[in-house]
């Protein structure tokens, strides 16, 4: 009889890095679709950062995931059997399905995508959520400017690698910031970034000097993925009204139950006339067709590059995660659990 692989919650990071101890695997009967209803099958999952978050008690903007509950993330998923008109067996959707191998979930609200028009586990990337997080965060916050200079940190990750490249296309100059040399190397010379800076075993003071040489007008927009050291070098690099977007915040992630301090940057910002901004993707869900519009034309043009790093199998999920958090992967993290069967 087939079963549904789950991995759940089974014990709390607490001012800690995440561990495999802190995920359990189970098998449970596969449900069965109700009255508008689907039972979906999972064919890529996407891994991200926010996905720490959700494994704290820390007040936060989303409820945590509980003991003993799926860990939660997007899917891509093919619809194996439909009590619903709108969807039928062999669709592939979108879907909020978490860490699991089959899941019900009601067909209203899930997001049809084209497997034919693009790859599936694009539509967890460039065409997903981290696609629409760097557009929207760059474009309506960042407002970049011809000849205005934007830094990016996490520069080769998920969301990272389209931010520098939009910015390019608006004619912008773009310093990634990354972790190791072939991620600086890759951002240059495959993303087409103007420069890269390798923070590994710098502190605040060196990244600061790098920036000064890189960038001696100062920083324009700074699109923050990670806060902490590069957070403060980048506040100490501050152009007249720059303009700061806080997209996540991983330097912190393995003590979010302690409060954060750090040193304070309202002169800063008072002096540079800057302005910072939180984002939240999920706030500009109703525009996410003026989002695909311009990627999908971007990436049929050669105007976007885009890599992933997909690992394979559900069980290799613990591993790719704590992998990602520590910075081992180059591109937007995946994992394979099966392909499409189709009609």
């Amino acid at each position: 009889m087939q079963v549904n692989h789950r991995i759940t919650l089974a014990a709390r990071p607490v001012n800690r890095p995440v561990q495999p101890s802190d995920f359990a695997h189970d098998a449970k009967p596969i449900p069965e679709p109700g009255a508008g209803e689907v039972l979906l099958r999972t064919l890529y999952l996407s891994l991200d950062p926010y996905m720490r978050g959700r494994m704290s008690e820390a007040k936060s903007y989303a409820q945590p995931t509980q003991i003993g509950d799926v860990m939660v993330g997007e899917v891509v998923a093919e619809v194996a059997s439909s009590n619903d008109p709108s969807l039928v067996p062999g669709d592939t959707v979108l879907a909020r399905l978490g860490w699991q191998e089959y899941g019900v979930m009601p067909a209203k609200g899930l997001i049809k995508v084209d497997g034919k028009a693009a790859s599936l586990s694009h539509y967890l990337g460039v065409l997903g959520m981290p696609g629409m997080t760097a557009y929207f965060a760059l474009l309506d916050i960042g407002k970049p400017k011809p000849g205005q200079t934007v830094l990016v940190s996490a520069a080769s990750g998920a969301v990272g690698q389209v931010v520098g490249q939009i910015a390019k296309l608006k004619g912008c100059r773009v310093i990634g910031i990354a972790g190791g040399a072939r991620k600086c190397e890759y951002v240059t010379d495959e993303l087409g970034f103007d420069a890269a800076v390798d923070y590994r075993g710098k502190d605040t003071a060196a990244l600061v000097a790098e920036l000064a040489t890189l960038a001696p007008h100062g920083i324009d927009v700074y699109f923050d993925n990670v806060g902490g050291i590069i957070h403060d070098a980048a506040m100490a690099s501050l152009a007249m009204y720059a303009r700061i977007i806080i997209v996540g915040a991983v330097a912190i992630y393995d003590r979010l139950e302690t409060q954060d301090t750090g040193v304070r940057w309202m002169r800063q910002i008072l002096a540079k006339r800057a302005r910072m901004e939180g984002f939240l993707v999920f706030d500009y869900d109703a525009r996410r067709a003026e989002f695909l519009a311009d990627m999908t034309a971007w990436l049929r043009g050669g105007l976007i590059k885009y890599r992933e790093d997909v690992a394979e199998g559900l069980d290799r999920t613990p591993e790719a995660f704590i992998g990602m958090l520590a910075g081992k992967n180059l591109g937007k993290q995946l994992i394979h659990v099966a392909s499409p069967v189709g009609r």
